[in-house]
């Protein structure tokens, strides 16, 4: 199986720990982030993995090749400007649509900087069942930016915080407002159709896709522990959590 991590960011709401080094690199518990989702990865039978670098990206390359990739392949995708998360997945797009005989295999698209217990082998077979295009993780928790889905847990809309704006791409009764959670599964057979260019979220695209009657779904990661890494105060909780999960 397939994966993508999503490394590339610069970390500022890390710093100074980013100062120097990035975010990827950051540690807890005497292991970097990078290496505690490759790790979970692999453990959920993802043996081919491209890592998206900018910021300190040498040191990226070097710290893989020191720990012989952990086993598994990996490719390396280098953004000379950011790219956010659709325009790097367009960027790395051809590591999904190499092999004409994988094209219906879906993939893993994770965030460096979360970790949690959510079960990838559901999530996916969930995915699979369901034919959808591109399967979320979402959680009913507080953030200031919501996505939208309806009755059938397809996305419709988002709706932003402090100033509850809403944007609705499809017709919903009682839409319900979730989080999502930094964690993907995706059809390769998605990627022709992303039509944004240059640097654009991936949420933009499944919005567009959802108009146009694409199959975007949350899959409900509620029972599963679950934290973003984003923050200095979350790493020192980080530490208490690896021991528990």
């Amino acid at each position: 199986m397939k994966a993508m991590v999503l490394a590339a960011g610069l970390g500022t709401r890390l710093r100074p720990m980013t100062d120097s080094r990035p975010k990827a690199l950051v540690e807890v518990s005497g292991r970097t982030l990078l290496e505690i989702t490759l790790t979970r990865l692999r453990e959920f039978g993802v043996d081919e993995v491209i890592v998206n670098v900018h910021h300190f990206a040498d040191m990226v390359v070097d710290y893989l090749k020191s720990k012989d990739n952990f086993g598994i392949r990996i490719e390396i995708s280098r953004e000379e400007v950011l790219l956010d998360t659709g325009g790097g997945l367009r960027k790395a797009a051809w590591f999904f649509l190499d092999d004409p005989n994988r094209l219906d295999e879906p993939f893993v698209l994770h965030n460096v900087d979360v970790i949690s217990s959510i079960d990838l082998h559901r999530m996916v077979a969930f995915h699979t069942q369901n034919q959808a295009l591109a399967t979320l993780a979402v959680k009913n928790r507080e953030t200031s930016r919501y996505l939208l889905f309806d009755e059938q847990d397809e996305l419709c809309g988002r709706r932003s915080n402090p100033d509850l704006k809403t944007e609705m791409v499809r017709p919903a009764e009682h839409p319900q407002a979730l989080a999502f959670s930094g964690i993907h599964v995706i059809s390769p057979r998605l990627l022709p159709r992303i039509a944004e260019h240059g640097v654009f979220s991936i949420i933009n695209s499944y919005l567009n896709l959802a108009a146009e009657g694409g199959k975007i779904l949350a899959f409900r990661a509620d029972q599963y522990f679950w934290r973003d890494l984003g923050r200095p105060e979350h790493l020192i909780q980080a530490e208490l959590d690896l021991k528990t999960i």
